[in-house]
C-alpha cells in the first residue's frame, strides 16, 4: 500500500502536499505549527485536517505493520499462497486483515481442532469437493479406535464440525454477513426484569421494548443501550433473518446439484447459529460502538472549542459566587488581572435565609472594590442564588450585571493539585468561587486547568475510550490555546503546557526564569530557558506574546524567522516599525493589492499565505481573536420556569449541542431543548452545523412541564443566532 498516495486521495490533496505533511509531523513539528507556519508546504490545511490526516497517517502504519506481521506469520506456516498474499495486500481495514488471518491464527480447543487430531480433515475435505456421494464408504476408512473414531458416525460428525468451521473462517463469507447484519438487521432491547424498578423504568423506558434497524439507529442511542446493558438493566441484541443469512452460505460452498446438499446445509446452519453469528453480532455492536464514541468524542470536541474560545471580559472587576445551602455561598472578588482582592461566605440560602446579612456583606464589598459584574455557578442552590443576586442588583448605587456560568469542573479543579498550588491558603470552596469568577473573565485559561473531561459539553464522556477522548480534547485545547496566543510574563503554567512545543517541564521552567529574571523583554530570551531547545523554540515562538518588549512583532503571530521578510515588506513600502506601533497599516492590504500580491511576495522571498498572515497581524499588532465573537450575555433580572407560558420568545445562550438537538440556557435555571427538528425550517442534517456553544439566539417557548423541568424550545420564525 502505497500511503501517501492513499492520503493524497482521501484528503484530495496533491501528493505533494502530501508528502510534505507525513514529512512534518515526522520530522517531530506541532500541528499549531504546520498550520499557520507552514502553508506553502501544505497547500494551507488547516489544524482540523491536519489532525485527521494524523489519524489516518497512524491507522494506515499500524495497518501495514499488521500486514507484515500477518503475511510472516502465515509464511512461517509454509501456508502463503498467492491467493492469500494478494488478499492481504487488498485489505483496507484491520478486520479485513484478522479475517483473513483467522484460519491461520493459532485455536484453542475447539470441536473442529479435536476432529483434525483424529485425521478427519482429508473426509473434511472430501465432503467440500461434493464429488463423490459414497460418504460411508470414505467414512469407513477413517475409523481408528486408538484415536477414538469408533464408527462412520463418529468420523461423519468430526469432518462436520471441521466443515462448520471453515465456513466460519471464510472472510468472504464473514465480511458479507457482516455488511447485511449491518444494513439489513435490527437492534432490539427489553429491560432485565430483575432491575426493572421505578428509576430505571423512566430512565430507560424508550427502551423498555424498543427495535430499530441497525442502519438507522443514530449514536446517541446506540452509547444510552451500551449504558443500560452496561447497568444491566437492558437486555439487547442484534437480528436478522437466519434464512437470508445461509442463502449466503449455500451460495458460497454449496455446489449445483451438490450430492451433499442436505448435509452441507445442516452445516452450514449449526457453523451460522453456533460459530458465526454470536461472532458477527459482537464485531457489529463493536463497530456501532467505536462509531458511536467517535461520533461524541467529536460532539465533545465540537462544543469545547466555542466555549474554550468565549471572549473574555477584560476591564471588569468581578464577583464570583459559589452557591450552596448550608454551608453557606462562597464569594470571592478578582480584580482586572484575575488576582483575588476580597473573599468571604454569606448564608442568603436555606437552611439559614439569612438575606439581609447577606445584602449588607456583599454591599461592602461591591463598593469597595467598584465591582462591575457578578459571576454565579449555575450548581445548587443558584436559583435561590440567582434570585438572591437580582434582588441585590436593584438596591445597589452604581450598575452591576450578573451571569450564570457554567461551573462543571470547578470543584474538580478546587480539590486539584494545582488548585492547592494556586491557592494554598483558601478552602477548596474558596478556590471555587476564583474559578466561576475567573471562568467569566477568561473562560480559556481558567477552564485548561481542569480536565477537559469534567467540562461537561458532551454526551457520555465518561463512558467514552479515555485514551482516545483525551487525545482529542487535548487537540482542541491545544488549537485554542495557540490560536488566541499566549503573553508568556503572565501566562500560568498549566496555560504554557498547552503552547506548541512545550509541555509541563518546560512551562515550569519558564515561569522559574520569569521569577529569577524577571520579565522576558524579547522572544529571543526564551533559548535561555533550560530544555527550551531550538526545535522547541522554532514550534512555541510564534505563539508566544511579549507585550511591552523591545520588538513590536514579539507581540504578534509573526513567526521570528519571518521577522527579516516583514522588515523587507515595510521598507518595500517606504513604512517603518513606528507604523506599526502607530496602528498606521490599516491600509497595507489595498497597497499591496494595487501592486500585486505574487509580486510583493516574491520580492520579499515569501509565499502568499504567510504574506497574507503577516500583514494581519502588522495591521492589528496583539489582537486577540475572541474579541470578534459575541459577548456573554448580562443579566440583570431573571425569570422563573413557572413564569413561562408556551409562545413567549426570549434570548438565550446555546450551552450544548448534542446529535439531537442543543440546549438553551434562558434565564430559568433549566436549559430548554431545540430538538433537531424545530432549529430551522430547512433541512438540518445536524445540530453542529447550524449552532454551537456560545452562540446568542432568539427561541420560543413551545411546552413547558415544570414538574419534569422539561422545556421544548424552538427556533423556527425567531431571528437566531443573534449578533451582540
Amino acid at each position: 500500500m502505497d500511503i501517501t498516495l492513499t492520503l493524497s486521495q482521501e484528503f484530495s490533496i496533491s501528493l505533494t502536499h502530501a508528502t510534505n505533511i507525513i514529512n512534518l509531523i515526522d520530522d517531530g513539528c506541532t500541528i499549531p505549527f504546520i498550520a499557520r507556519y507552514r502553508k506553502e508546504l501544505t497547500g494551507s490545511a488547516d489544524d482540523q485536517m491536519l489532525r485527521q490526516f494524523d489519524d489516518r497517517l497512524k491507522y494506515l502504519r499500524s495497518l501495514t505493520t499488521r500486514k507484515e506481521e500477518v503475511t510472516k506469520l502465515i509464511l512461517e506456516q509454509d501456508k502463503l499462497t498467492d491467493e492469500v498474499k494478494k488478499a492481504i495486500e487488498d485489505a483496507v481495514t484491520l478486520t479485513e486483515v484478522e479475517d483473513i488471518y483467522r484460519p491461520f491464527r493459532p485455536k484453542r480447543k475447539t470441536r473442529a481442532s479435536v476432529a483434525i487430531a483424529k485425521g478427519l480433515q482429508p473426509l473434511a475435505d472430501f465432503i467440500l469437493k461434493q464429488a463423490n456421494p459414497n460418504l460411508e464408504e470414505e467414512a469407513k476408512k477413517y475409523i481408528d479406535a486408538e484415536k477414538e473414531v469408533n464408527s462412520v458416525e463418529d468420523a461423519i460428525n468430526g469432518a462436520k464440525d471441521i466443515v462448520a468451521e471453515t465456513i466460519s473462517d471464510n472472510a468472504n463469507l464473514r465480511k458479507i454477513l457482516r455488511e447485511k447484519l449491518t444494513k439489513f438487521g435490527e437492534i432490539k432491547t427489553k429491560l432485565n426484569p430483575k432491575k426493572a424498578d421505578a428509576e430505571n423504568v423512566f430512565t430507560y423506558e424508550m427502551y423498555a421494548n424498543y427495535a430499530s434497524k441497525i442502519s438507522q439507529t443514530p449514536s446517541h442511542r446506540i452509547l444510552a443501550i451500551n449504558r443500560g446493558e452496561k447497568e444491566d438493566i437492558l437486555k439487547v441484541e442484534l437480528c436478522i433473518s437466519e434464512e437470508e443469512a445461509l442463502k449466503e452460505i449455500y451460495k458460497m460452498f454449496i455446489l449445483k446439484n451438490s450430492c451433499f446438499e442436505d448435509l452441507l446445509k445442516e452445516v452450514s446452519a449449526d457453523s451460522y447459529n453456533r460459530l458465526i453469528f454470536s461472532s458477527i453480532e459482537r464485531e457489529v455492536r463493536n463497530e456501532l460502538s467505536n462509531n458511536a464514541n467517535e461520533q461524541a468524542i467529536k460532539m465533545f470536541e465540537v462544543n469545547l472549542k466555542p466555549l474554550l474560545m468565549q471572549p473574555p471580559l477584560k476591564g471588569k472587576v468581578i464577583l464570583g459566587l459559589d452557591p450552596a445551602y448550608r454551608t453557606g455561598c462562597k464569594i470571592a472578588v478578582i480584580n482586572e488581572l484575575g488576582s483575588v482582592l476580597d473573599t468571604t461566605v454569606i448564608y442568603p440560602t436555606p437552611p439559614q435565609n439569612k438575606i439581609e446579612e447577606a445584602e449588607e456583606r456583599l454591599k461592602v464589598l461591591i463598593d469597595k472594590h467598584n465591582v462591575n459584574v457578578i459571576s454565579i455557578g449555575n450548581g445548587t442552590a443558584t436559583k435561590e442564588s440567582e434570585i438572591f443576586v437580582a434582588n441585590l442588583i436593584k438596591k445597589l448605587n452604581h450598575k452591576v450585571e450578573y451571569a450564570v456560568v457554567n461551573e462543571a469542573g470547578a470543584s474538580v479543579y478546587s480539590a486539584s493539585k494545582l488548585g492547592a498550588q494556586e491557592f494554598p491558603d483558601f478552602d477548596v470552596a474558596l478556590r471555587s468561587a476564583v474559578s466561576i469568577a475567573r471562568r467569566l473573565q477568561d473562560p480559556l485559561a481558567e477552564l485548561i486547568k481542569i480536565d477537559v473531561k469534567s467540562i461537561g459539553v458532551g454526551q457520555y464522556q465518561h463512558d467514552m475510550p479515555q485514551a482516545r477522548l483525551t487525545q482529542v480534547l487535548d487537540g482542541v485545547v491545544e488549537t485554542c490555546v495557540n490560536s488566541v496566543g499566549v503573553d508568556v510574563n503572565t501566562a500560568s503554567p498549566s496555560l504554557l503546557s498547552h503552547v506548541a512545543g512545550l509541555n509541563s517541564s518546560i512551562a515550569k521552567n519558564i515561569e522559574k526564569y520569569r521569577h529569577d529574571n524577571g520579565e522576558f523583554k524579547t522572544r529571543e530570551q526564551l533559548k535561555k530557558v533550560p530544555k527550551l531547545g531550538d526545535k522547541a523554540f522554532e514550534q512555541c515562538a510564534g505563539f508566544l506574546r511579549v507585550t511591552n518588549g523591545t520588538n513590536i512583532l514579539d507581540n504578534t503571530a509573526v513567526h521570528p524567522e519571518a521577522y527579516d521578510a516583514t522588515m523587507r515588506l515595510l521598507k518595500y513600502f517606504n513604512l517603518s516599525v513606528e507604523d506599526i506601533k502607530a496602528e498606521n497599516l490599516v491600509l497595507l492590504p489595498k497597497m499591496i493589492e494595487k501592486e500585486g500580491i505574487e509580486k510583493v511576495a516574491n520580492s520579499i522571498n515569501i509565499g502568499v499565505p504567510t504574506l497574507n498572515d503577516i500583514v494581519n497581524e502588522l495591521i492589528k499588532p496583539g489582537r486577540d481573536v475572541r474579541d470578534e465573537l459575541p459577548k456573554p450575555v448580562l443579566k440583570s433580572e431573571l425569570l422563573d420556569i413557572s413564569n413561562l407560558k408556551a409562545g413567549m420568545v426570549l434570548t438565550g445562550t446555546v450551552r450544548n449541542v448534542t446529535d439531537f438537538g442543543a440546549f438553551v440556557d434562558i434565564s430559568v435555571h433549566q436549559d430548554g431543548l431545540v430538538h433537531i427538528s424545530e432549529i430551522s425550517k430547512d433541512y438540518v442534517k445536524h445540530p453542529s452545523d447550524v449552532l454551537k456553544v456560545g452562540d446568542v439566539v432568539n427561541v420560543k417557548v413551545l411546552a413547558v412541564d415544570p414538574e419534569k423541568k422539561r422545556i421544548s424550545l424552538t427556533i423556527k420564525g425567531c431571528d437566531a443566532p443573534v449578533e451582540e
